[in-house]
């Protein structure tokens, strides 16, 4: 890709290509490129990368314990013991709550383990790799 082509895939005229993006993800291995190029190979089925909030480390980590706090408090009134088909309006209400606090705690925890890599210098991909492998030790995942 030429200059020209990066300069509007970086102002946001043009969309990258999802080679372009693993390549760039991997080439400089920074987590907003990642979550990033998830964003765009799943069409939004992934944490955003928030770019108007306060990415300090301990406003992460504040937020981040905010969240899932948020999700575990939630957690005690949900019926999780019910089948969807059980569920009341009010248990779907409930459920629904659940669910949107779970996905907000996923994007702030996203965000803090990007933090935590660029801010001292751990690598996002081989983070994941380690993880992945950690799985499938535990024989969570083939």
């Amino acid at each position: 890709m030429d200059g020209s082509q990066i300069g509007k895939v970086l102002k946001g005229t043009r969309n990258p290509s999802k080679e372009l993006m693993r390549n760039a993800a991997e080439h400089y291995d920074d987590g907003q490129l990642y979550i990033a190029a998830a964003g765009e190979v799943t069409g939004g089925a992934f944490a955003p990368w928030l770019d108007n909030v306060d990415l300090h480390r301990a406003s992460v980590l504040f937020k981040t314990v905010e969240e899932v706090k948020e999700v575990l408090a939630l957690s005690s009134e949900a019926p999780i013991n019910k089948t969807g088909d059980q569920l009341t309006e009010a248990d779907r209400q409930i459920m629904k709550r659940l669910l949107m606090e779970t996905v907000e705690a996923i994007t702030a925890l996203t965000h803090f383990a990007a933090v935590l890599c660029k801010e001292y210098s751990f690598s996002w991909l081989a983070t994941w790799k380690e993880h992945r492998a950690d799985l499938k030790a535990k024989k969570y995942m083939k």
